[in-house]
């Protein structure tokens, strides 16, 4: 039987990979705009997101387990999600292709750099949610996507869609766990600078 963590991060994750769903759907910025859908509904359930928790963790081993046991749970709701956009009859895998594609081509460590601007919108984004103020959740979603700033939840959804070719590279990994590291440093960056 699941955990309650477990539970969470897992509904965390298909938010996400129905968000991701609708962005590849629709694409462009009425794509990133409904994307902000799925950061509203983990922020009102209060479900266990890796970018969502990663700023508001204490420093302690056991707690950085528990985030990377919410990252791995992530993963799994957005596979969920990603098995439903396979047999999608819209085109998403060509799309998520086509994002991989991008991400392989800027590199690892510019993604990885990239994506500290997602971590600090997203914390500051979920700040703001957790205190009943919405707006920043609807702006900074758009906001990183248009920017090109990598989700570590939101592209692992968009990997899982891409055909298992070309999932199976070592750098496809080294990609994403750039990506990992960069939104953990954006969502802690105002708490390692005011340190």
């Amino acid at each position: 039987m699941l955990n309650k963590i477990a539970r969470s991060a897992i509904l965390a994750g298909i938010c996400i990979g129905i968000a991701g769903f609708g962005y590849l759907a629709i694409g462009g910025i009425a794509g990133a705009v409904i994307f902000a859908f799925g950061l509203l509904a983990v922020v009102h359930y209060a479900f266990k997101l890796y970018t969502g928790t990663a700023g508001f963790i204490e420093w302690k081993c056991s707690e950085v387990g528990t985030l990377l046991w919410i990252l791995l749970w992530n993963i799994v709701g957005c596979l969920l999600v990603a098995l439903l956009a396979r047999v999608s009859p819209l085109g998403l895998q060509a799309k998520a292709s086509s994002i991989l594609a991008g991400r392989l081509a800027t590199g690892w460590w510019r993604c990885g750099l990239l994506a500290i601007g997602c971590g600090f919108i997203m914390t500051t984004a979920v700040k703001f949610g957790r205190e009943g103020k919405w707006l920043p959740l609807l702006f900074g979603v758009p906001m990183f996507i248009i920017c090109g700033f990598p989700h570590c939840i939101a592209d692992v959804f968009y990997y899982l869609c891409c055909p298992v070719g070309e999932l199976l590279q070592w750098k496809v990994l080294l990609l994403y766990v750039s990506i990992v590291a960069g939104n953990f440093i954006g969502c802690n960056l105002t708490r390692l600078v005011q340190r």
